[in-house]
């Protein structure tokens, strides 16, 4: 096993049937890390549980999740801690992006938008924070650079990740006491099937070297999820020239 931080600890990740979410699952279990994979597409999920099981001599847990769902997200915690004993990292990293136009956006549209981005990771915070804190575990939740900037178009979704820097942020202050770090981890464009508010996949739009690739992402929550006493607070991944070419 490697002789990482994190080797031998357990992680939930949500959101970890694709994407930064999905490569995630591959570098914490790389670094020795048990992998809790949570998402609703249960075939994706034992799919990517049996490559990473033949790949590194790590434990998988598959739990299928609807992250909207306050119950299956408890149920999430509780089959983690049966299994495993407690927990050491929760990755917030399930969210979705759609055309939110404030005009235009149907109220349907909104609700599914903020019951995923904001519900979902308060349902997850929520139920792993006595889990987390009794190991002096870390939180870490996916930002946006759209929760930095102000944003013309998907205004709602921008909105919902700023909401999670100041959730991040906050719980730190009321956490961070007991031991626990909060890492926020702002990602610009990543090449991965997450759609971009038009609809179309970052990996189609994007052409490699262009974007970031979620591999980047994964290492950098591995890294805050290494840190032992100390807490990287945020963490921006760019492209070297994201602000040449959005202001």
């Amino acid at each position: 096993m490697p002789t990482t931080a994190v080797a031998g600890q357990t992680a939930i990740v949500t959101g970890a049937s694709s994407g930064i979410g999905a490569t995630t699952c591959r570098t914490l279990a790389a670094a020795g890390a048990n992998v809790v994979l949570a998402a609703r597409s249960e075939d994706r999920l034992r799919e990517l549980a049996n490559e990473i099981d033949a790949d590194h001599s790590v434990d998988t847990l598959v739990v299928p999740t609807d992250i909207r769902d306050e119950t299956a997200v408890d149920s999430l915690i509780e089959k983690t801690v049966a299994e495993f004993g407690g927990i050491d990292i929760l990755v917030n990293n399930a969210g979705l992006a759609r055309e939110s136009d404030v005009e235009t956006m149907s109220t349907a549209a909104y609700e599914t938008m903020q019951e995923t981005n904001i519900d979902g990771m308060f349902y997850a915070t929520r139920a792993a924070i006595p889990h987390v804190r009794r190991r002096n575990g870390h939180l870490i939740f996916l930002g946006s650079f759209a929760g930095q900037y102000p944003r013309s178009y998907n205004a709602v979704y921008a909105a919902s990740k700023w909401w999670t820097r100041g959730f991040a942020k906050s719980v730190a202050a009321q956490v961070g006491d007991d031991g626990v770090g909060v890492t926020v981890v702002n990602p610009g464009a990543v090449r991965t099937e997450f759609e971009a508010a038009d609809g179309q996949a970052f990996e189609d739009v994007f052409e490699e070297g262009e974007a970031s690739e979620p591999e980047e992402v994964a290492e950098a929550i591995v890294f805050a999820a290494s840190r032992d006493g100390s807490s990287v607070s945020e963490i921006d991944i760019n492209n070297r020239s994201k602000f040449a070419d959005d202001f």
